[in-house]
Protein backbone atom coordinates (compact mmCIF):
# COMPACT_ATOMS: atom_id res chain seq x y z
CA UNK A 1 0.00 0.00 0.00
CA UNK A 2 1.26 3.54 -0.68
CA UNK A 3 3.00 5.53 2.10
CA UNK A 4 0.29 7.16 4.09
CA UNK A 5 0.74 10.99 3.59
CA UNK A 6 -0.01 13.88 6.33
CA UNK A 7 -3.00 13.04 8.87
CA UNK A 8 -4.76 16.13 7.91
CA UNK A 9 -4.94 15.24 4.03
CA UNK A 10 -7.97 17.38 2.49
CA UNK A 11 -10.05 14.57 0.75
CA UNK A 12 -9.58 11.29 2.95
CA UNK A 13 -10.91 8.82 1.21
CA UNK A 14 -8.34 9.35 -1.93
CA UNK A 15 -5.12 10.35 -0.49
CA UNK A 16 -2.15 10.37 -2.41
CA UNK A 17 1.16 10.25 -1.31
CA UNK A 18 2.33 13.71 -3.41
CA UNK A 19 0.78 16.97 -2.14
CA UNK A 20 1.34 20.33 -0.86
CA UNK A 21 -1.07 22.46 1.59
CA UNK A 22 -1.29 26.29 -0.16
CA UNK A 23 -2.94 27.39 3.32
CA UNK A 24 -1.14 30.52 4.53
CA UNK A 25 -0.58 34.23 3.73
CA UNK A 26 -1.97 34.70 0.44
CA UNK A 27 -2.32 38.82 -0.43
CA UNK A 28 -5.20 40.23 -0.38
CA UNK A 29 -8.02 43.10 -1.45
CA UNK A 30 -11.89 43.63 -1.45
CA UNK A 31 -13.26 44.81 -4.72
CA UNK A 32 -16.34 46.21 -3.82
CA UNK A 33 -16.74 48.02 -7.14
CA UNK A 34 -15.87 45.01 -9.02
CA UNK A 35 -12.95 47.48 -10.55
CA UNK A 36 -10.84 44.74 -11.38
CA UNK A 37 -11.57 41.68 -14.20
CA UNK A 38 -7.99 40.20 -14.21
CA UNK A 39 -5.10 39.80 -12.06
CA UNK A 40 -2.89 42.08 -13.83
CA UNK A 41 -5.24 44.61 -13.31
CA UNK A 42 -4.06 44.74 -10.03
CA UNK A 43 -0.93 47.10 -9.32
CA UNK A 44 -1.25 47.04 -5.53
CA UNK A 45 -2.20 44.27 -2.47
CA UNK A 46 -2.71 46.57 0.87
CA UNK A 47 -3.73 43.67 2.84
CA UNK A 48 -2.64 39.98 4.05
CA UNK A 49 -4.91 37.06 4.85
CA UNK A 50 -4.62 33.35 6.44
CA UNK A 51 -6.27 31.13 4.61
CA UNK A 52 -8.50 29.16 4.77
CA UNK A 53 -9.95 31.58 7.15
CA UNK A 54 -12.57 33.87 6.06
CA UNK A 55 -12.18 37.75 6.07
CA UNK A 56 -14.83 37.85 8.02
CA UNK A 57 -13.04 36.02 10.89
CA UNK A 58 -10.65 37.23 13.51
CA UNK A 59 -8.05 34.49 12.27
CA UNK A 60 -7.55 35.35 8.68
CA UNK A 61 -6.11 38.51 9.54
CA UNK A 62 -8.83 40.94 8.30
CA UNK A 63 -11.26 40.39 10.66
CA UNK A 64 -14.03 42.33 8.56
CA UNK A 65 -17.90 42.01 8.60
CA UNK A 66 -18.87 44.32 6.96
CA UNK A 67 -20.47 44.06 3.29
CA UNK A 68 -18.41 43.30 0.94
CA UNK A 69 -19.10 42.14 -2.82
CA UNK A 70 -15.68 40.51 -4.10
CA UNK A 71 -12.44 40.27 -2.88
CA UNK A 72 -9.01 38.91 -4.70
CA UNK A 73 -6.68 36.25 -3.18
CA UNK A 74 -2.76 36.17 -4.73
CA UNK A 75 0.10 34.01 -4.57
CA UNK A 76 3.12 32.40 -5.07
CA UNK A 77 4.43 28.28 -4.88
CA UNK A 78 7.01 26.56 -6.56
CA UNK A 79 6.36 23.34 -8.50
CA UNK A 80 8.52 22.69 -11.39
CA UNK A 81 6.92 21.78 -14.47
CA UNK A 82 8.15 17.67 -14.83
CA UNK A 83 6.68 14.53 -16.44
CA UNK A 84 3.68 14.56 -13.44
CA UNK A 85 0.54 16.12 -13.89
CA UNK A 86 -0.30 19.25 -11.46
CA UNK A 87 -3.96 19.35 -9.70
CA UNK A 88 -5.60 22.90 -7.97
CA UNK A 89 -7.53 22.11 -5.85
CA UNK A 90 -10.25 24.44 -3.60
CA UNK A 91 -12.19 22.39 -0.97
CA UNK A 92 -14.53 25.42 -0.72
CA UNK A 93 -14.70 29.40 -2.29
CA UNK A 94 -17.82 31.26 -1.48
CA UNK A 95 -19.74 31.99 -3.57
CA UNK A 96 -18.73 32.29 -7.68
CA UNK A 97 -14.80 31.93 -7.78
CA UNK A 98 -12.67 32.47 -11.09
CA UNK A 99 -8.75 30.86 -10.52
CA UNK A 100 -5.54 32.37 -12.77
CA UNK A 101 -2.32 30.43 -12.95
CA UNK A 102 0.43 32.67 -14.01
CA UNK A 103 -2.56 34.77 -15.91
CA UNK A 104 -4.18 32.01 -17.61
CA UNK A 105 -7.52 31.44 -16.76
CA UNK A 106 -7.95 27.71 -15.14
CA UNK A 107 -11.01 27.52 -13.63
CA UNK A 108 -14.44 28.94 -13.11
CA UNK A 109 -16.81 27.25 -10.01
CA UNK A 110 -20.66 28.57 -8.33
CA UNK A 111 -21.42 27.21 -5.02
CA UNK A 112 -20.27 28.49 -1.87
CA UNK A 113 -19.93 24.55 -0.03
CA UNK A 114 -18.91 22.40 -2.66
CA UNK A 115 -15.44 21.60 -3.73
CA UNK A 116 -13.39 22.04 -7.56
CA UNK A 117 -10.25 21.78 -9.28
CA UNK A 118 -8.04 22.24 -12.34
CA UNK A 119 -5.71 20.66 -14.06
CA UNK A 120 -2.82 23.52 -13.76
CA UNK A 121 0.10 21.72 -15.76
CA UNK A 122 -0.62 23.79 -19.35
CA UNK A 123 -0.49 26.96 -17.25
CA UNK A 124 3.18 26.22 -15.10
CA UNK A 125 6.12 28.26 -15.79
CA UNK A 126 8.96 25.54 -16.65
CA UNK A 127 11.26 26.80 -13.67
CA UNK A 128 10.62 28.87 -11.01
CA UNK A 129 7.90 30.53 -9.12
CA UNK A 130 4.04 30.29 -9.99
CA UNK A 131 1.43 32.49 -8.93
CA UNK A 132 -2.10 31.85 -8.39
CA UNK A 133 -4.96 34.58 -8.17
CA UNK A 134 -8.37 34.00 -7.03
CA UNK A 135 -11.11 36.50 -7.56
CA UNK A 136 -14.63 35.41 -4.76
CA UNK A 137 -17.93 37.30 -5.31
CA UNK A 138 -19.95 36.90 -2.77
CA UNK A 139 -23.19 39.25 -2.79
CA UNK A 140 -24.24 39.59 0.84
CA UNK A 141 -27.48 40.87 -0.02
CA UNK A 142 -28.57 37.70 -2.68
CA UNK A 143 -31.02 35.79 -1.15
CA UNK A 144 -31.82 33.21 -3.74
CA UNK A 145 -28.07 31.40 -3.69
CA UNK A 146 -28.03 28.32 -1.24
CA UNK A 147 -26.67 30.55 2.50
CA UNK A 148 -27.78 28.50 5.09
CA UNK A 149 -26.96 30.66 8.31
CA UNK A 150 -25.05 33.27 6.92
CA UNK A 151 -27.29 36.94 7.58
CA UNK A 152 -28.10 39.01 5.04
CA UNK A 153 -28.19 41.98 7.76
CA UNK A 154 -25.29 43.56 8.47
CA UNK A 155 -25.40 42.59 12.30
CA UNK A 156 -26.39 38.94 13.00
CA UNK A 157 -29.99 38.44 14.21
CA UNK A 158 -32.51 36.00 16.04
CA UNK A 159 -30.72 32.20 14.37
CA UNK A 160 -28.72 33.82 11.79
CA UNK A 161 -25.17 34.55 11.70
CA UNK A 162 -21.71 36.31 10.25
CA UNK A 163 -21.42 35.85 7.16
CA UNK A 164 -18.37 33.70 5.48
CA UNK A 165 -17.06 35.29 2.42
CA UNK A 166 -13.92 33.98 -0.22
CA UNK A 167 -11.79 30.97 0.43
CA UNK A 168 -12.87 29.05 3.69
CA UNK A 169 -11.28 25.26 3.01
CA UNK A 170 -8.03 24.05 2.16
CA UNK A 171 -6.25 24.40 -0.91
CA UNK A 172 -3.59 22.42 -2.31
CA UNK A 173 -1.82 20.53 -4.73
CA UNK A 174 -1.13 17.01 -5.61
CA UNK A 175 0.78 15.45 -7.78
CA UNK A 176 -0.73 13.24 -10.52
CA UNK A 177 0.35 10.92 -13.58
CA UNK A 178 -0.41 11.79 -17.45
CA UNK A 179 -3.38 9.22 -16.57
CA UNK A 180 -4.89 9.11 -12.86
CA UNK A 181 -7.36 7.76 -10.92
CA UNK A 182 -10.04 10.97 -11.16
CA UNK A 183 -12.82 9.86 -8.62
CA UNK A 184 -13.70 6.72 -6.51
CA UNK A 185 -17.04 5.48 -5.17
CA UNK A 186 -17.93 2.93 -2.22
CA UNK A 187 -21.07 1.31 -1.50
CA UNK A 188 -21.59 -1.33 0.87
CA UNK A 189 -24.38 -4.12 0.35
CA UNK A 190 -24.61 -6.02 3.76
CA UNK A 191 -27.44 -8.11 2.88
CA UNK A 192 -24.49 -9.77 0.36
CA UNK A 193 -21.87 -9.20 2.32
CA UNK A 194 -20.23 -7.17 -0.67
CA UNK A 195 -18.80 -3.67 -1.27
CA UNK A 196 -19.26 -2.13 -4.84
CA UNK A 197 -15.97 0.13 -5.94
CA UNK A 198 -16.25 2.30 -8.89
CA UNK A 199 -13.67 4.29 -10.30
CA UNK A 200 -13.55 6.99 -12.77
CA UNK A 201 -10.27 7.35 -15.02
CA UNK A 202 -9.41 10.93 -15.46
CA UNK A 203 -5.98 12.56 -17.78
CA UNK A 204 -5.01 11.22 -21.30
CA UNK A 205 -7.13 7.92 -22.40
CA UNK A 206 -4.90 4.67 -22.58
CA UNK A 207 -6.07 1.10 -23.58
CA UNK A 208 -5.21 -1.42 -21.30
CA UNK A 209 -5.38 -0.32 -18.01
CA UNK A 210 -6.16 -2.03 -14.31
CA UNK A 211 -7.36 -1.27 -11.20
CA UNK A 212 -5.91 -3.34 -8.27
CA UNK A 213 -7.67 -3.13 -4.70
CA UNK A 214 -6.17 -4.38 -1.71
CA UNK A 215 -8.73 -4.00 1.21
CA UNK A 216 -7.88 -4.90 4.40
CA UNK A 217 -9.21 -5.29 7.90
CA UNK A 218 -6.34 -4.50 9.91
CA UNK A 219 -3.48 -7.09 8.64
CA UNK A 220 -5.99 -9.49 7.44
CA UNK A 221 -6.44 -9.38 3.70
CA UNK A 222 -9.86 -9.36 2.88
CA UNK A 223 -9.65 -8.85 -1.04
CA UNK A 224 -7.00 -8.38 -3.90
CA UNK A 225 -8.14 -8.19 -6.67
CA UNK A 226 -7.73 -6.83 -9.98
CA UNK A 227 -10.41 -5.49 -12.45
CA UNK A 228 -10.05 -4.29 -16.22
CA UNK A 229 -10.73 -0.78 -17.15
CA UNK A 230 -13.63 -0.09 -19.76
CA UNK A 231 -14.39 3.18 -21.20
CA UNK A 232 -12.58 5.34 -18.53
CA UNK A 233 -14.44 3.49 -15.83
CA UNK A 234 -13.66 0.52 -13.46
CA UNK A 235 -17.59 -1.28 -11.69
CA UNK A 236 -17.26 -3.87 -9.55
CA UNK A 237 -18.38 -5.65 -6.69
CA UNK A 238 -16.50 -7.32 -3.77
CA UNK A 239 -18.00 -10.12 -2.15
CA UNK A 240 -16.49 -11.09 1.21
CA UNK A 241 -16.71 -14.25 2.77
CA UNK A 242 -19.59 -14.67 5.27
CA UNK A 243 -18.68 -15.42 8.61
CA UNK A 244 -21.90 -16.62 9.74
CA UNK A 245 -22.42 -16.05 12.88
CA UNK A 246 -23.36 -12.72 13.99
CA UNK A 247 -20.46 -12.81 16.81
CA UNK A 248 -18.11 -13.06 13.74
CA UNK A 249 -20.19 -10.91 11.66
CA UNK A 250 -20.40 -7.67 13.20
CA UNK A 251 -16.57 -7.77 13.83
CA UNK A 252 -16.69 -6.22 10.70
CA UNK A 253 -20.03 -3.74 10.94
CA UNK A 254 -19.46 -0.28 11.50
CA UNK A 255 -21.54 1.42 13.48
CA UNK A 256 -21.30 4.53 16.33
CA UNK A 257 -20.43 1.89 19.17
CA UNK A 258 -17.96 -0.36 16.94
CA UNK A 259 -16.60 2.14 13.98
CA UNK A 260 -14.41 -0.65 12.07
CA UNK A 261 -12.75 1.33 8.60
CA UNK A 262 -11.69 -1.34 5.59
CA UNK A 263 -8.19 0.07 4.56
CA UNK A 264 -8.00 0.06 1.32
CA UNK A 265 -4.75 0.14 -1.39
CA UNK A 266 -5.91 1.41 -5.12
CA UNK A 267 -3.28 1.05 -7.99
CA UNK A 268 -3.95 2.10 -11.51
CA UNK A 269 -1.41 0.15 -14.10
CA UNK A 270 -0.72 0.03 -17.67
CA UNK A 271 1.10 -3.62 -17.82
CA UNK A 272 3.50 -3.67 -15.43
CA UNK A 273 3.77 0.39 -15.32
CA UNK A 274 2.11 1.97 -12.02
CA UNK A 275 0.14 5.14 -13.14
CA UNK A 276 -1.44 6.36 -10.10
CA UNK A 277 -1.28 5.12 -6.72
CA UNK A 278 -3.05 5.97 -3.30
CA UNK A 279 -5.16 4.96 0.15
CA UNK A 280 -8.95 4.63 1.10
CA UNK A 281 -10.99 3.30 3.61
CA UNK A 282 -14.59 2.53 3.56
CA UNK A 283 -17.27 0.48 5.65
CA UNK A 284 -19.96 -2.30 5.62
CA UNK A 285 -22.87 -1.01 7.03
CA UNK A 286 -26.61 -0.40 5.53
CA UNK A 287 -29.12 2.23 6.84
CA UNK A 288 -33.11 2.03 5.80
CA UNK A 289 -36.34 2.62 7.14
CA UNK A 290 -38.28 -0.31 8.06
CA UNK A 291 -41.93 0.87 9.16
CA UNK A 292 -42.02 3.55 12.29
CA UNK A 293 -37.81 2.52 12.85
CA UNK A 294 -34.97 3.44 11.55
CA UNK A 295 -32.55 0.29 10.85
CA UNK A 296 -28.67 0.10 10.93
CA UNK A 297 -27.21 -2.75 9.56
CA UNK A 298 -30.63 -4.43 10.08
CA UNK A 299 -31.55 -3.77 13.62
CA UNK A 300 -33.82 -1.25 14.80
CA UNK A 301 -31.77 1.82 16.06
CA UNK A 302 -32.60 4.84 18.41
CA UNK A 303 -31.16 7.96 16.91
CA UNK A 304 -29.92 10.38 19.33
CA UNK A 305 -28.71 13.27 17.89
CA UNK A 306 -27.51 16.75 18.49
CA UNK A 307 -28.21 19.76 16.22
CA UNK A 308 -24.40 21.09 15.31
CA UNK A 309 -24.66 24.12 13.67
CA UNK A 310 -20.41 24.11 12.91
CA UNK A 311 -19.16 27.60 13.61
CA UNK A 312 -16.19 28.81 15.63
CA UNK A 313 -16.30 32.35 17.10
CA UNK A 314 -12.71 33.05 15.94
CA UNK A 315 -12.85 31.23 12.34
CA UNK A 316 -16.51 31.15 11.57
CA UNK A 317 -17.64 28.12 8.73
CA UNK A 318 -13.86 27.57 8.85
CA UNK A 319 -12.92 25.06 11.66
CA UNK A 320 -9.71 26.51 13.90
CA UNK A 321 -7.84 23.12 12.70
CA UNK A 322 -8.38 19.58 12.24
CA UNK A 323 -7.63 18.62 15.82
CA UNK A 324 -10.96 21.11 16.50
CA UNK A 325 -13.13 19.03 14.16
CA UNK A 326 -11.70 15.97 16.20
CA UNK A 327 -12.71 17.46 19.71
CA UNK A 328 -15.80 17.91 18.57
CA UNK A 329 -16.68 14.14 17.07
CA UNK A 330 -15.56 13.35 20.51
CA UNK A 331 -17.22 16.08 22.99
CA UNK A 332 -20.49 14.60 20.97
CA UNK A 333 -19.98 11.54 21.47
CA UNK A 334 -18.67 12.50 25.09
CA UNK A 335 -22.30 14.17 25.98
CA UNK A 336 -24.21 9.89 24.63
CA UNK A 337 -25.52 11.10 21.28
CA UNK A 338 -24.78 9.08 18.72
CA UNK A 339 -24.85 11.69 16.01
CA UNK A 340 -25.50 14.98 15.04
CA UNK A 341 -27.27 16.77 12.38
CA UNK A 342 -25.11 19.05 11.39
CA UNK A 343 -27.64 22.72 10.05
CA UNK A 344 -27.58 24.26 7.30
CA UNK A 345 -23.70 23.48 6.43
CA UNK A 346 -21.74 21.34 4.08
CA UNK A 347 -19.27 20.34 6.74
CA UNK A 348 -15.53 19.70 5.90
CA UNK A 349 -14.73 16.29 4.71
CA UNK A 350 -12.15 16.44 7.78
CA UNK A 351 -14.98 16.57 10.00
CA UNK A 352 -16.80 13.38 7.82
CA UNK A 353 -13.06 11.98 8.79
CA UNK A 354 -12.92 12.16 12.14
CA UNK A 355 -16.91 10.84 12.15
CA UNK A 356 -16.31 7.84 10.10
CA UNK A 357 -12.96 7.01 12.52
CA UNK A 358 -14.82 7.45 16.20
CA UNK A 359 -17.85 6.91 14.71
CA UNK A 360 -20.57 9.10 14.85
CA UNK A 361 -23.64 9.36 12.50
CA UNK A 362 -24.64 12.36 10.62
CA UNK A 363 -27.30 14.25 8.77
CA UNK A 364 -26.47 15.97 6.06
CA UNK A 365 -28.45 19.32 5.67
CA UNK A 366 -28.39 21.57 2.76
CA UNK A 367 -27.55 25.12 3.13
CA UNK A 368 -30.97 26.69 2.15
CA UNK A 369 -31.86 30.28 0.39
CA UNK A 370 -34.52 32.39 1.26
CA UNK A 371 -36.63 32.91 -2.00
CA UNK A 372 -38.03 30.85 -4.76
CA UNK A 373 -37.48 31.54 -8.11
CA UNK A 374 -35.84 29.64 -10.59
CA UNK A 375 -33.07 30.67 -10.12
CA UNK A 376 -32.51 29.23 -6.72
CA UNK A 377 -34.06 26.44 -7.12
CA UNK A 378 -31.32 25.86 -10.09
CA UNK A 379 -28.73 26.89 -8.08
CA UNK A 380 -29.81 24.15 -4.87
CA UNK A 381 -29.93 21.54 -7.55
CA UNK A 382 -26.42 21.99 -8.69
CA UNK A 383 -24.82 22.14 -5.49
CA UNK A 384 -26.73 19.98 -3.50
CA UNK A 385 -25.83 17.22 -6.37
CA UNK A 386 -21.78 17.97 -5.90
CA UNK A 387 -22.17 17.29 -2.11
CA UNK A 388 -23.92 13.96 -2.57
CA UNK A 389 -21.11 13.16 -4.79
CA UNK A 390 -18.71 14.13 -2.61
CA UNK A 391 -19.70 12.90 0.19
CA UNK A 392 -21.69 9.38 -0.62
CA UNK A 393 -18.69 7.11 0.36
CA UNK A 394 -18.62 8.18 3.87
CA UNK A 395 -20.23 5.74 6.20
CA UNK A 396 -20.94 8.15 8.41
CA UNK A 397 -23.38 9.88 6.99
CA UNK A 398 -27.11 7.73 7.14
CA UNK A 399 -29.73 10.55 5.93
CA UNK A 400 -29.91 13.19 3.14
CA UNK A 401 -32.04 16.55 4.26
CA UNK A 402 -32.75 18.72 0.95
CA UNK A 403 -34.95 21.54 2.70
CA UNK A 404 -35.33 22.54 6.11
CA UNK A 405 -38.52 24.12 7.59
CA UNK A 406 -40.41 25.15 4.14
CA UNK A 407 -36.86 27.76 3.87
CA UNK A 408 -36.77 28.87 0.43
CA UNK A 409 -40.46 27.11 -0.53
CA UNK A 410 -42.52 29.33 1.93
CA UNK A 411 -45.90 28.29 0.23
CA UNK A 412 -45.73 24.73 0.64
CA UNK A 413 -49.48 24.51 1.56
CA UNK A 414 -50.86 26.57 -1.52
CA UNK A 415 -48.19 26.29 -4.47
CA UNK A 416 -47.39 23.45 -6.42
CA UNK A 417 -44.28 24.59 -7.55
CA UNK A 418 -43.38 24.91 -4.04
CA UNK A 419 -44.31 21.55 -3.23
CA UNK A 420 -42.41 20.34 -6.89
CA UNK A 421 -39.45 21.79 -5.89
CA UNK A 422 -39.45 19.13 -2.87
CA UNK A 423 -40.43 16.55 -4.53
CA UNK A 424 -37.94 17.15 -7.17
CA UNK A 425 -35.23 17.25 -4.33
CA UNK A 426 -36.44 14.52 -2.76
CA UNK A 427 -36.42 12.29 -5.75
CA UNK A 428 -32.93 13.09 -7.12
CA UNK A 429 -31.59 12.63 -3.61
CA UNK A 430 -32.74 9.50 -3.84
CA UNK A 431 -31.60 8.71 -7.58
CA UNK A 432 -28.33 9.94 -6.89
CA UNK A 433 -28.32 7.71 -3.56
CA UNK A 434 -30.90 4.81 -3.40
CA UNK A 435 -28.40 3.53 -0.03
CA UNK A 436 -30.25 6.36 2.56
CA UNK A 437 -32.87 7.59 3.57
CA UNK A 438 -33.93 11.13 2.69
CA UNK A 439 -36.46 13.93 4.48
CA UNK A 440 -38.00 15.78 1.53
CA UNK A 441 -38.71 18.61 3.86
CA UNK A 442 -37.72 18.86 7.89
CA UNK A 443 -39.69 20.63 10.34
CA UNK A 444 -42.77 20.53 9.25
CA UNK A 445 -44.94 20.51 5.94
CA UNK A 446 -43.82 17.20 5.07
CA UNK A 447 -44.63 15.80 1.66
CA UNK A 448 -41.90 13.28 -0.22
CA UNK A 449 -40.38 11.68 2.68
CA UNK A 450 -38.45 8.80 4.58
CA UNK A 451 -38.64 10.48 7.75
CA UNK A 452 -41.48 12.53 9.80
CA UNK A 453 -39.36 15.33 11.28
CA UNK A 454 -40.79 17.49 13.46
CA UNK A 455 -39.82 20.82 15.63
CA UNK A 456 -40.97 22.05 18.44
CA UNK A 457 -39.18 23.76 20.81
CA UNK A 458 -42.42 24.00 23.62
CA UNK A 459 -40.41 24.72 27.05
CA UNK A 460 -42.50 22.54 29.47
CA UNK A 461 -41.86 18.82 29.52
CA UNK A 462 -45.36 18.45 30.34
CA UNK A 463 -46.58 19.53 27.54
CA UNK A 464 -44.04 17.61 25.46
CA UNK A 465 -45.49 14.58 27.62
CA UNK A 466 -49.11 15.52 26.72
CA UNK A 467 -48.49 15.99 23.14
CA UNK A 468 -46.24 12.97 22.15
CA UNK A 469 -46.72 10.41 25.28
CA UNK A 470 -48.31 6.87 24.90
CA UNK A 471 -51.59 8.58 25.83
CA UNK A 472 -50.96 10.84 22.15
CA UNK A 473 -53.69 9.82 19.59
CA UNK A 474 -51.63 9.90 16.54
CA UNK A 475 -54.05 10.73 14.03
CA UNK A 476 -54.83 14.01 16.22
CA UNK A 477 -51.66 15.04 15.97
CA UNK A 478 -51.49 15.18 12.04
CA UNK A 479 -54.77 16.69 12.01
CA UNK A 480 -53.71 19.71 14.11
CA UNK A 481 -51.28 22.32 13.97
CA UNK A 482 -47.96 22.63 15.42
CA UNK A 483 -47.20 25.06 18.05
CA UNK A 484 -45.47 27.24 15.22
CA UNK A 485 -48.59 27.45 13.43
CA UNK A 486 -47.55 24.92 10.75
CA UNK A 487 -49.31 21.73 9.57
CA UNK A 488 -47.26 18.48 10.18
CA UNK A 489 -47.99 16.46 7.03
CA UNK A 490 -48.93 18.24 3.19
CA UNK A 491 -52.93 17.74 1.72
CA UNK A 492 -52.42 14.27 -0.53
CA UNK A 493 -49.22 13.18 1.78
CA UNK A 494 -50.49 11.44 5.34
CA UNK A 495 -48.62 9.65 7.28
CA UNK A 496 -47.74 6.22 6.04
CA UNK A 497 -46.28 4.73 8.94
CA UNK A 498 -42.87 6.24 8.44
CA UNK A 499 -40.67 7.03 11.69
CA UNK A 500 -41.43 9.95 13.27
CA UNK A 501 -38.96 11.90 15.04
CA UNK A 502 -38.17 15.01 17.20
CA UNK A 503 -35.83 16.80 15.27
CA UNK A 504 -35.37 20.12 16.74
CA UNK A 505 -36.21 21.10 20.64
CA UNK A 506 -35.17 22.21 23.76
CA UNK A 507 -32.86 25.47 22.68
CA UNK A 508 -32.66 26.57 26.60
CA UNK A 509 -30.06 29.64 26.97
CA UNK A 510 -28.18 30.09 29.82
CA UNK A 511 -28.71 33.64 30.20
CA UNK A 512 -26.08 33.88 33.40
CA UNK A 513 -23.47 31.68 31.91
CA UNK A 514 -20.23 33.45 32.79
CA UNK A 515 -19.14 33.09 28.94
CA UNK A 516 -22.54 34.95 28.04
CA UNK A 517 -22.61 37.65 30.64
CA UNK A 518 -22.92 41.21 28.93
CA UNK A 519 -23.20 39.99 25.24
CA UNK A 520 -26.66 39.71 23.30
CA UNK A 521 -27.68 36.61 23.82
CA UNK A 522 -30.60 34.77 22.39
CA UNK A 523 -32.50 31.30 22.76
CA UNK A 524 -35.93 29.77 22.58
CA UNK A 525 -36.44 29.99 26.66
CA UNK A 526 -34.28 30.57 29.47
CA UNK A 527 -32.79 29.63 32.57
CA UNK A 528 -31.06 31.80 34.68
CA UNK A 529 -29.06 29.41 36.98
CA UNK A 530 -26.65 26.11 36.21
CA UNK A 531 -29.13 24.27 38.35
CA UNK A 532 -32.16 25.07 36.73
CA UNK A 533 -30.31 24.91 32.95
CA UNK A 534 -29.71 21.06 33.74
CA UNK A 535 -33.35 20.26 35.47
CA UNK A 536 -34.98 21.71 32.51
CA UNK A 537 -32.03 19.72 30.01
CA UNK A 538 -32.73 16.32 31.99
CA UNK A 539 -36.43 16.89 31.88
CA UNK A 540 -37.15 17.22 28.80
CA UNK A 541 -35.07 14.45 27.48
CA UNK A 542 -36.85 12.15 29.72
CA UNK A 543 -39.73 13.38 28.64
CA UNK A 544 -38.91 12.96 24.99
CA UNK A 545 -37.02 9.76 25.27
CA UNK A 546 -39.98 8.20 27.17
CA UNK A 547 -42.37 9.18 24.10
CA UNK A 548 -43.18 5.77 22.29
CA UNK A 549 -44.18 7.92 19.06
CA UNK A 550 -40.92 8.83 18.73
CA UNK A 551 -38.06 6.65 16.85
CA UNK A 552 -35.40 9.27 17.38
CA UNK A 553 -34.13 13.16 18.47
CA UNK A 554 -32.07 15.63 17.78
CA UNK A 555 -31.29 18.56 20.87
CA UNK A 556 -31.01 22.12 19.73
CA UNK A 557 -27.65 22.29 20.26
CA UNK A 558 -24.55 21.25 20.88
CA UNK A 559 -22.35 24.73 21.39
CA UNK A 560 -23.11 28.42 21.66
CA UNK A 561 -23.17 30.10 18.14
CA UNK A 562 -22.55 33.57 18.44
CA UNK A 563 -25.82 35.20 20.05
CA UNK A 564 -27.42 32.22 19.91
CA UNK A 565 -26.50 30.53 23.35
CA UNK A 566 -28.78 27.39 23.85
CA UNK A 567 -25.98 25.37 23.36
CA UNK A 568 -24.85 22.22 25.91
CA UNK A 569 -21.40 24.00 25.75
CA UNK A 570 -20.17 27.34 24.95
CA UNK A 571 -18.58 28.69 22.10
CA UNK A 572 -15.13 27.77 23.60
CA UNK A 573 -16.78 24.07 23.81
CA UNK A 574 -16.91 24.15 27.53
CA UNK A 575 -19.72 22.28 28.81
CA UNK A 576 -22.07 23.79 31.06
CA UNK A 577 -23.30 21.29 33.04
CA UNK A 578 -20.76 18.13 33.45
CA UNK A 579 -20.56 16.14 30.70
CA UNK A 580 -21.20 13.05 32.47
CA UNK A 581 -24.57 14.86 33.39
CA UNK A 582 -25.53 15.16 29.96
CA UNK A 583 -24.44 11.88 29.16
CA UNK A 584 -27.16 10.03 31.87
CA UNK A 585 -29.78 12.60 30.39
CA UNK A 586 -29.52 11.37 27.00
CA UNK A 587 -28.83 7.91 27.97
CA UNK A 588 -32.32 7.31 29.16
CA UNK A 589 -33.70 4.37 28.09
CA UNK A 590 -36.84 3.28 27.49
CA UNK A 591 -38.91 -0.47 25.76
CA UNK A 592 -40.27 -0.70 22.76
CA UNK A 593 -41.41 -3.92 20.65
CA UNK A 594 -38.46 -4.06 18.04
CA UNK A 595 -35.69 -3.40 20.24
CA UNK A 596 -34.32 -1.35 23.41
CA UNK A 597 -34.46 2.92 23.92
Amino acid sequence: MPKEPGHAYPRPQLQRPQWISLNGPWKFLFDNERRFYNPSDIDRWPLTIQVPYPPESKASGIGDRGYHFACWYERQFKVERGDKRVLLHFGAVDYYARVWVNGHLVATHEGGHTPFWADITSALNAKGEQTVSVMAYDDPLELTKPRGKQDWQEEPHSIWYPRTSGIWQTVWLEYVGVTYVEKIRWTPHLDQYALSFEARIGGEPVDGLTVDVLLLHGHRVLAQDSYVVMDGEADRRIVLSDPGIDDFRNELLWSPERPTLLDAGVRLRHGDVVLDEFRSYTALRSVDVVRDRFMLNGRPYPLKLVLDQGYWPDTLMAAPSDEALRRDVELAKAMGFNGVRKHQKIEVPRYLYWADKLGLLVWEEMPSAYRFTRTAIKRMVREWGEAIERDYSHPCIIVWVPFNESWGVPELPTLKSHRHAVEALYHLTKTLDPTRPVIGNDGWESGATDIIGIHDYDPHPSHIHERYGAQANSKELFDRRLPGGRVLTLDGYPHRGQPIMLTEFGGIAYGNHPAVMGKKNWGYSVATTQEEFEKRFVSLLEAVALAPLFSGFCYTQFADTFQEVNGLLTEDRIPKIPLEKIREATSVRRNYIAGTF
